[in-house]
């Protein structure tokens, strides 16, 4: 999961490796050692890593190569949402450039559904009918879940998507309440009022609150009239707080509950849509529902851009029997224009002549290759918008996937285009690359030119036309011909079979062609030349200057 964080957000992996990125990881349960009444063979000393809950952090950290603090936290159900907490506080400190934070569970054996299930806590049906009359138990789940967090400068100047925007995070615990893991609405409207604090916000700038919503008989009323208490004061009457739970969609995926409700409500702001609380026949009577101007989402509803500047926002609470709760303020990402990318690597350029963009896939084992491929085509294949733009897919790929030994690539115009060719053995190329990252740029003599040779790139690719201007001014003192023009073999331009014409022209595309690969970051081990090209490798290489090549040339 915090490999697929990484690609998700079109960073490789491996350029995290040796820097300080944070894992902040939400684990609960130790029981899987249990299971081993006999250790098999061949596992001693394994045993004591492979069971212990900081381990989980310092794997992720050790096999990504990540040298910012690895933290495990266990506050039981709030982990997740804890675990986002520290990763922020790391970030405003500066402890960490960059975090991965969320959560997991995994319940290897039935003892805490046997343990819940003596206090009643279960639900009968295994539903999670959250802040329903009919609630009556909660229902377990597995699940795992991480974010990809960094500060909101960076990732602007950085050129990172952003999905949204951690406003305000809080986290206290119950005290001395009525019982160990009895719910505490007081603390509950503490936590609350602490991450709006931290956030700057009051109480009517937030539209929604993704509640911990177990559905439990105790647990649902007290946090709704903590909510009311809170978000439900001081508001417009008309525009109401929405409250809802995903808990009544997967269950209770416990220490990774927290991180399941940021990323819905990550995913609601992209969406625009507020998605509704399974399970409902009614509001519970248990609260009083007229104290505030709280409404519970038990049908999906729009959720509109606010225009004028403004912002939707929602928060996320997070309960842990252990008495710790967490609650997070989230806002939805600032618009693409705001966020220009100061110093983001160069983009793959969209289009490699023709129309024509390419599609990179790589994998570790032939198997992988083809499930990759598989995916890509059901992506191409579904008719998505953020597909309609092949170029923007190939700077993703191209830039910001590992890659591995095992490649494929398509080539393609449109997503129909892909969506036939990736289906289609002979619309692959396929091959493998057993000694990756070894290039080498040969540039050719005299005798490779033809007539209108990179005419097509200066038309399709930015950066060959800006190296051709270059290459122009700089010969132009000793010619009294155009470059472009002979390029394009405009009318009255000479032509390629004049020596004096062909040598420059050669010289010019090979060390704009070089310019479009290193622009596509690739980065040759090794500069050799041929005749002429030797002055076109000795600039490439660094020892000419651009000036003094075209004199040479």
């Amino acid at each position: 999961a915090s490999w697929e964080a990484f690609e998700h957000a079109g960073i490789p992996a491996a350029t995290a490796r040796g820097t300080s990125v944070g894992v902040f990881t939400g684990v609960m349960y130790h029981d899987y050692a249990t299971r081993l009444t006999d250790v098999p063979e061949g596992i001693e000393g394994y045993l004591g890593t492979g069971n212990s809950g900081s381990v989980a952090s310092g794997r992720v950290a050790y096999t990504l190569g990540l040298e910012g603090p690895a933290v495990t936290v266990d506050t039981a159900c709030s982990s997740s949402l804890v675990a986002l907490h520290l990763a922020v506080q790391a970030l405003r400190k500066g402890e960490v450039d960059m975090a991965l934070a969320g959560g997991v569970t995994v319940m290897s054996t039935p003892s805490t559904f046997v343990e819940f299930s003596r206090q009643r806590g279960l639900a009968p049906d295994g539903r999670s009918k959250s802040f329903s009359s009919t609630a009556d138990g909660t229902s377990w789940s597995e699940g795992v879940g991480v974010l990809l967090v960094e500060r909101l400068s960076d990732a602007r100047r950085k050129g990172h998507r952003i999905l949204a925007v951690v406003r305000g995070t809080a986290v206290n615990q119950d005290g001395a309440s009525s019982g160990l893991t009895a719910p505490n609405g007081p603390s509950q409207q503490r936590v609350i009022r602490r991450a709006l604090a931290d956030a700057r916000l009051t109480t009517a700038d937030v539209d929604v609150v993704e509640a911990h919503g177990t559905g439990t008989r105790l647990g649902d009323p007290i946090e709704a009239q903590a909510v009311i208490a809170t978000y439900g004061q001081g508001r417009d009457g008309e525009q109401p707080l929405r409250l809802g739970s995903l808990k009544s969609n997967i269950g209770h995926t416990q220490a990774a509950a927290g991180v399941s409700g940021v990323i819905k409500m990550v995913q609601a702001m992209r969406h625009g849509v507020l998605p509704k609380t399974l399970h409902v026949e009614k509001p519970t009577d248990q609260v009083d529902w007229s104290a505030g101007a709280v409404e519970l989402l038990t049908e999906a509803m729009d959720w509109p851009d606010k225009g004028d500047g403004g912002l939707r926002r929602a928060a996320v609470s997070s309960f842990g029997v252990s008495g710790t709760n967490a609650h997070v303020v989230l806002e939805e990402a600032p618009a693409a224009e705001e966020t220009p990318a100061t110093e983001a690597a160069p983009a793959v350029e969209p289009s490699v002549g023709a129309g024509l963009v390419p599609w990179l896939v790589s994998a570790k084992t032939p198997a992988a290759l083809d499930a990759q491929i598989g995916r890509l085509a059901a992506f191409a294949s579904q008719g998505r918008t953020d597909a309609a733009d092949p170029g923007a897919v190939a700077r993703v790929l191209a830039g910001g996937r590992a890659e591995f030994e095992h490649r494929a690539v398509v080539l393609g115009a449109g997503q129909d285009d892909f969506a036939q060719a990736l289906t289609a053995p002979e619309g692959l190329i396929r091959g493998t690359s057993s000694d990756v990252g070894r290039v080498a740029f040969v540039f050719p003599g005299q005798g490779t030119q033809w007539a209108g040779m990179g005419a097509e790139l200066l038309d399709s690719s930015a950066v060959f036309a800006a190296a051709m201007a270059e290459c122009e001014a700089a010969l132009s003192p000793y010619v009294d011909w155009s470059l472009e023009a002979v390029v394009r073999q405009a009318p009255g331009a000479p032509t390629l079979e004049r020596v004096d014409v062909v040598q420059p022209v050669t010289f010019a595309v090979m060390v704009s062609l070089a310019k479009v690969w290193q622009h596509h970051g690739i980065t040759p081990q090794a500069v050799i030349g041929h005749s002429q090209g030797e002055i076109a490798a000795a600039y490439v290489a660094g020892a000419l200057t651009l000036d003094d090549a075209a004199r040479v040339v």
